[in-house]
C-alpha cells in the first residue's frame, strides 16, 4: 500500500491550504475545513522521511469516534468523515495553546521530575513519586503552539500576563479539559485501558469555545494497560503501553531527539511494519471496533473522490 506522505489537491471552492506535521488542511470557501490526515509520523516534533502504512486512518478513525462521543460536553469541529483519511469540520480561529493533562508521572512529566523539578507549567508535582505513579488529581501542564520549532512549557500565570486568553476563557478551558479528560478516562477504562496523559486544541468559533484537532488518538494521548498496572508499579517494572512512545525510545535508541544537527535514523520496513501493527492494535484496544483499512495502490484519488462527492452533496 502506498503511504500518503504529501498532498496537493485543489477542491472545489478551496480558498487556501496549510500544511501541518501530520495533517493537511484545506479551506473551503469561509466556512468549511477539511483535514487529510497523513501517514506521516514526528517524534520530536520533527517529521520523518517515511510514512507509517495505515496511520492516517487509525488517527483519523480513532478521532472521529471520540469527538462524536464528546459533543455532550463541548462543541466541536467535526461535520463529517466522508473518507478513512478524512475529516471535514467548521473552520475556527485557533487558541495558540495546546490544553495538556497528565494523570500519570511519565514521559515529559517523569524527564522534569527525575532532573530534580517539582513545578511543571506551574503545577506541583509532590516529592517521592515513582515514574508512570498516578498524581493525586491530572496536573493541566499547557504550551503554547508554536508556528515553527518546538511547542513551550507555559504556566497560566504567564499565559494570563501575556494576555493569550482572557481569565475567563482560560477558567472555561481548564473546566472543559479536565471534563474531556474524566470522559477519555471513562471510556478507556471500559476497554481495559488507563489514559495517562493527552493534549487538546480548541478554537473559537463565533465566540463560542470548540474542540477542534484529533482527541484521544496515538498521536496526542498515551495509554496503559490497566492489568497488570498495580503489580508492575510495585516491582518497578516498564509499565505495558499503548502510544507512539516506543518510537520515541526507537529513536533516542538510535542516537535522535530532534536536537539541531542530527538526521533522524533510517526506519526499514520491518520496523514501519511494527509500527503499523502498534497504531492498528491501539485503535481496535481503543474503540471496541474491528479495523478494516483502505489499502488502494493510490489513497490520493480515493481521497480527493471523497471530498469532492461530499462538497457536491452538501455545498450547494
Amino acid at each position: 500500500m502506498k503511504s500518503i506522505l504529501h498532498t496537493d489537491f485543489q477542491f472545489t471552492g478551496q480558498t487556501k491550504s496549510y500544511h501541518g506535521k501530520v495533517r493537511d488542511m484545506y479551506t473551503i470557501g469561509e466556512d468549511l475545513m477539511v483535514a487529510v490526515v497523513s501517514d506521516r509520523i514526528s517524534a520530536f516534533d520533527v517529521v520523518m522521511p517515511r510514512g507509517i502504512p495505515f496511520k492516517g486512518q487509525v488517527l483519523n478513525g480513532v478521532a472521529s469516534h471520540f469527538l462524536n462521543a464528546v459533543k455532550d460536553l463541548v462543541p466541536t469541529w467535526h461535520i463529517a468523515t466522508p473518507d478513512p483519511n478524512v475529516t471535514i469540520g467548521h473552520r475556527c480561529e485557533p487558541i495558540r495553546l495546546e490544553m495538556v493533562i497528565r494523570g500519570y508521572l511519565t514521559g515529559h512529566a517523569w524527564r522534569q521530575y527525575s532532573a530534580g523539578h517539582r513545578l511543571l507549567c506551574g503545577a506541583p508535582m509532590p516529592d517521592g513519586m515513582k515514574e508512570h505513579d498516578r498524581f493525586p488529581e491530572p496536573i493541566i501542564t499547557p504550551a503554547t503552539k508554536a508556528e515553527e520549532g518546538h511547542d513551550e512549557d507555559i504556566a497560566p500565570s504567564e499565559i494570563l500576563s501575556r494576555g493569550i486568553v482572557t481569565p475567563q476563557l482560560w477558567s472555561e478551558l481548564e473546566r472543559v479539559t479536565r471534563e474531556l479528560f474524566r470522559r477519555g478516562t471513562e471510556m478507556a477504562a471500559e476497554q481495559g485501558l488507563i489514559l495517562v496523559d493527552t493534549k487538546y486544541e480548541f478554537g473559537l468559533r463565533e465566540g463560542v469555545l470548540t474542540l477542534i484537532d484529533e482527541i484521544h488518538t496515538p498521536d496526542s494521548s498515551r495509554y496503559f494497560y490497566a492489568e497488570g498496572y498495580e503489580e508492575r508499579q510495585i516491582a518497578g517494572e516498564p509499565q505495558k503501553q499503548l502510544s507512539k512512545e516506543f518510537v520515541r525510545e526507537w529513536l533516542m535508541e538510535h542516537g535522535f531527539m530532534g536536537k539541531k544537527g542530527q538526521e533522524p535514523p533510517y526506519m526499514d520496513d520491518a520496523f514501519l511494519e511494527t509500527v503499523t501493527a502498534r497504531y492498528v492494535e491501539l485503535f481496535e484496544k481503543v474503540t471496541g471496533k474491528h479495523f478494516q483499512g483502505s489499502a488502494e495502490k493510490d489513497p490520493h484519488d480515493r481521497v480527493f473522490h471523497a471530498v469532492e462527492s461530499w462538497l457536491e452533496a452538501n455545498c450547494h
